[in-house]
């Protein structure tokens, strides 16, 4: 989770949030992976190959009603039959869409899911239900296809297992059972969701790390690969939980990218074709607009979408994340649809980068600036550009982002002046995010003191009523890279 972002932004940018630093793994700290082994022990270890920072947003927590309703009409009176997973899976089976063995599977996991809750309670319980109340969901809305049972399978399972047997995670931790490279996430009131970013990005580090790690990363892409959906005429691995107003089953450029990039990584340790293949079914949603694809057009190209759901919202990471994918893949295949996508995104992301450049930090939004992990993510995302492309743009920005994490953050005092006895503003200007704290005095005495975390611009602290006189203001800010200034000043309370 962007935890200095929860403060000055709206939950969807709390977070895919869907982001992590997937790309980069090997430059990135290790990240703590609780581990379910054998015997239902639970153990941590760093993982190498993923990031330490959050891999997705936290989603808002969505109330799910008990699994006891849904076994009950909407309408007490209607003749329908309510539509249910098991009617749903019967139906495919019989057009032919599914075998008798998936429709037993699907159907074994969700059952398998719904006994379990009840012999849960509290946390356990509640995650558990919210998983299956959402496969509910997606048969009831007729969004669960056949293509789309391999990776509901994959999720009923790993929650029935995980609470019925492991620990109740923090918010945001990765999780991993033992003989799965997939990398799991827990999303308070959504149980375990596959982590689609998470885990593409640790087959990128794989490949990285060198060739002793070649069969580690091909046992990641043989457990994704099967888990994918099909979208837009190709090949999607998709969300399953529902985010900030957006309902599964949901995708994310930045996501497809990574998984092109790990694709086009296989191949070149590999030279097996087969996953060059599989990036080229990987392309549809790259030429759909949303919310079934990821690519918007503009007047200079086209831009990306981090949530499919969100047409109007610019990440500059994931849109810069999904350019070097698709770079990686159009490099190694010769594809020239990556190629000439790469070329349309690539003239957008130059336009719009600079209004992505403060000055002093970076945005993460339009308006929202970047934590430091993500500032330290998308520095990397564009000194790779830098060296893909040479473009100016990109290689001076990265090198501003870089001076920024060791440049202190820089203060100006707007308010001098003050009526007495009344509480009043006081204003100042702050260059980048930072922590900040002032101190007023009288004399030797202080009367008044706080701090507050604020994002870049004019900001203000409320100050109670004074008496008239002349008081001493201190003002002192550490930026999210722990550079530190202060400046000092004077207020008059008038007579």
């Amino acid at each position: 989770m962007r935890a200095a972002e929860c403060t000055i932004a709206p939950v969807r940018r709390c977070l895919f949030v869907l982001l992590v630093l997937a790309a980069f793994p090997g430059t990135a700290a290790a990240a703590p992976v609780l581990v379910l082994g054998p015997h239902a022990r639970v153990h941590e270890r760093n993982d190498r190959f993923l990031s330490a920072v959050s891999i997705t947003p936290m989603p808002a927590t969505v109330p799910r009603p008990r699994a006891t309703a849904r076994a009950r009409p909407a309408v007490a009176r209607s003749k329908q039959p309510p539509v249910t997973v098991k009617s749903v899976l019967a139906a495919l089976q019989r057009r032919g869409s599914i075998t008798a063995a998936q429709y037993s599977q699907t159907l074994k996991a969700f059952n398998g899911a719904l006994a379990a809750e009840k012999h849960l309670t509290g946390t356990r319980q509640t995650e558990l239900e919210a998983v299956t109340e959402s496969v509910h969901q997606l048969a009831v809305t007729k969004q669960l296809t056949a293509s789309r049972l391999a990776a509901v399978v994959a999720t009923l399972n790993a929650n029935k297992t995980w609470w019925t047997t492991g620990s109740i995670p923090a918010p945001d931790q990765r999780i991993q059972f033992s003989g799965s490279q997939l990398v799991w996430e827990y999303y308070p009131g959504q149980g375990l969701q596959l982590q689609v970013l998470g885990t593409f990005g640790e087959a990128d580090g794989m490949y990285t790390a060198g060739p002793s790690e070649y069969p580690a990363m091909e046992q990641v892409l043989s457990e994704m690969i099967p888990l994918a959906s099909r979208r837009g005429g190709g090949t999607t691995w998709e969300y399953y939980f529902t985010f900030d107003g957006g309902s599964p089953p949901w995708t994310s450029a930045m996501s497809q990218a990574t998984g092109l990039e790990a694709l086009s990584r296989a191949y070149l340790a590999t030279n097996n074709p087969y996953y060059l293949q599989v990036a080229a079914s990987a392309m549809a949603i790259f030429s759909k607009p949303p919310p079934v694809g990821v690519t918007v057009p503009t007047t200079l190209g086209v831009r990306f979408l981090q949530y499919t759901f969100a047409p109007s919202l610019l990440i500059i990471n994931a849109d810069l994340q999904t350019l070097i994918g698709l770079d990686a893949y159009g490099q190694v295949s010769g594809n020239t649809t990556a190629q000439a996508l790469f070329a349309k995104g690539n003239a957008e992301a130059m336009a719009v980068l600079p209004s992505f450049n403060t000055g002093a930090w970076s945005l993460y939004s339009p308006g929202v600036e970047d934590d430091l992990s993500y500032h330290e993510l998308v520095t990397g995302f564009l000194q790779e550009l830098c060296t893909i492309t040479t473009a100016p743009v990109y290689c001076t920005t990265a090198q501003q982002f870089t001076a920024d994490l060791t440049t202190p953050p820089v203060l100006t005092d707007l308010t001098t002046t003050a009526k007495p006895r009344k509480p009043f503003g006081l204003s100042f200007r702050l260059s980048k995010v930072s922590q900040v704290g002032i101190v007023v005095t009288r004399g030797t005495s202080t009367v008044f003191s706080t701090s507050a975390s604020f994002g870049y611009g004019v900001r203000t602290f409320t100050v109670p009523a004074l008496r008239a006189g002349t008081y001493g203001v201190r003002l002192a800010a550490t930026d999210l890279a722990g550079n530190f200034a202060r400046i000092t000043g004077t207020l008059t309370i008038g007579g």
